[in-house]
């Protein structure tokens, strides 16, 4: 993620139709809360705004506050964890502000937990495998050479990749994606396969197949000078073992399955206890006094 310096180009929506659209877009957003203002301040407590690595949403007043207040939201964001967090800022030569109150903020980080899944494959088993990742907390990146054989209509966590060679959109995956191969042809699953794994930083690779197919992928991986570690990245026949059928539906079902694994594996942890009612007590009397 990078820190976008420029806070320019607010947005025009309320806090509340931000927190709405970003939370249904999985978007990793702060929502930061004026808790207490003594003094002359911009704006008065409860005042909130919305901030993401690239957006703005409402504001709580502007200045070189704001600025501050942006910048901290950011680089909170670059941890990816869900944390609420009190920062005190005193209004004066510092800030740049004549105002000369203070103000505490909350921030609370609101981090997705968010699998990256790459579908290479448009037919019969992606087409019923789509709808049901659009009801999960994943986001998708559904790559085919084949254009017209898309639907009309994709969830909104899925972005339709059109490239006459997929296999080239492997290098321009984020880091710590899901990798599944179900084209219609084995020997571009294999090239999609290999440079997944010779990226080296997947979280799972899984292959439309049989044990057949695996075996012969397995043998021309280790004829091309892989390490076991690096083919055993490779799951295949990719879906939950124990889920049998042949039919689309019931391998998507399967795949579904094993992806709901990996993103409840890798889950960001939920705050659980937050912030301590003697430091938010605390911050709270050093704003007043």
């Amino acid at each position: 993620m990078m820190l976008n310096k420029n806070i320019q180009g607010f947005h025009a929506q309320r806090w509340q139709q931000a927190v709405h659209e970003l939370t249904t877009a999985q978007t990793d957003y702060v929502l930061v809360t004026l808790l207490g203002t003594a003094g002359s301040t911009p704006r008065a407590s409860g005042t909130k705004m919305v901030i993401t690595a690239e957006s703005i949403y409402d504001t709580v007043g502007g200045g070189h506050l704001e600025y501050k207040i942006i910048a901290h939201a950011r680089e909170l964001l670059l941890a990816g964890e869900p944390i609420q967090t009190l920062h005190h800022f005193p209004l004066g030569a510092s800030l740049g502000q004549c105002c000369g109150g203070s103000v505490t903020a909350l921030f609370e980080v609101m981090a997705q937990q968010i699998l990256n899944v790459d579908i290479y494959g448009a037919g019969h088993v992606a087409q019923a495998l789509v709808p049901l990742l659009g009801q999960l907390p994943v986001r998708v990146r559904w790559i085919d050479s084949r254009g017209d054989i898309f639907p009309s209509s994709l969830p909104s966590n899925v972005t339709m990749l059109v490239d006459d060679e997929p296999e080239q959109q492997v290098a321009t995956a984020p880091a710590n994606t899901t990798f599944i191969i179900l084209t219609h042809n084995h020997q571009l699953d294999f090239a999609v396969t290999e440079r997944a794994i010779k990226r080296n930083d997947a979280q799972f690779i899984g292959v439309i197949g049989s044990q057949t197919k695996a075996t012969r992928f397995q043998l021309r991986l280790q004829h091309k000078g892989y390490t076991v570690e690096q083919i055993q990245q490779m799951t295949c026949p990719v879906g939950l073992p124990n889920v049998s059928g042949k039919l689309p539906m019931e391998v998507a079902v399967s795949i579904c399955g094993q992806l709901i694994g990996q993103y409840q594996q890798h889950a960001v942890k939920p705050i659980r206890n937050g912030l301590q009612w003697q430091t938010l007590k605390s911050e709270l009397h050093t704003t007043e006094a």
